[in-house]
């Protein structure tokens, strides 16, 4: 059974929170705090925290340059997974990805419909890869991010976690940039 290994050590990563919203502020950004709380208790560090509005380029602008950022490992943002007009998240952050983790969502959409039902089927929660960084989308409700956390990101995220991370595989994710240099 999947489980901690704790005879492995934990190893911190630095995480970058984006809340992408036209109406929340830090003081009232429940989802972007609810990520905070998880990450930094689980050991991890907070490594830049964000709101931006709902607009692609806003969004985009953001996400690359974490993914520009050696210091930052990690990238999750909240908000903007829906259908309405101002929905752009994906949009904005699916262009970016090197890799798909199609496995996210479907493990996401999964967790969440033992909570919500069918209503799961209103996010388009992604999550990918760019410049050796994760990035998971989230939508922007506390339950969301709760679930996402607690049922996906707090075990991927710890390198004691067997039978496999995404620790123990960060080393290698820039493998094929490697591969292009001594082809030069």
């Amino acid at each position: 059974m999947p489980a901690i290994d704790e005879s492995y050590p934990f190893i911190p990563l630095t995480i970058a929170i984006l809340t992408v919203s036209d109406t929340r502020a830090l003081e009232d950004d429940k989802s972007g705090s609810t990520l905070v709380e998880r990450l930094t208790k689980a050991g991890h560090t907070l490594g830049d925290r964000a709101i931006v509005p709902d607009d692609v380029e806003a969004i985009r602008g953001k996400v690359k340059g974490w993914i520009a950022d050696p210091a930052i490992d990690v990238v999750i943002t909240t908000g903007g997974t829906g259908f309405t007009g101002r929905d752009v998240t994906p949009e904005a952050i699916e262009p970016l990805f090197e890799k798909r983790m199609d496995g996210f969502s479907a493990v996401f959409h999964r967790i969440s419909y033992d909570k919500i039902g069918t209503a799961t089927i209103q996010s388009r929660a992604t999550a990918g890869v760019a410049g050796a960084t994760f990035i998971f989308v989230l939508p922007g409700s506390p339950g969301a991010c709760k679930d996402a956390w607690d049922g996906v990101l707090s075990t991927q995220l710890d390198y004691r976690y067997r039978p496999c991370n995404f620790v123990e595989i960060m080393p290698r994710l820039d493998e094929h940039l490697k591969r292009d240099k001594l082809k030069s």
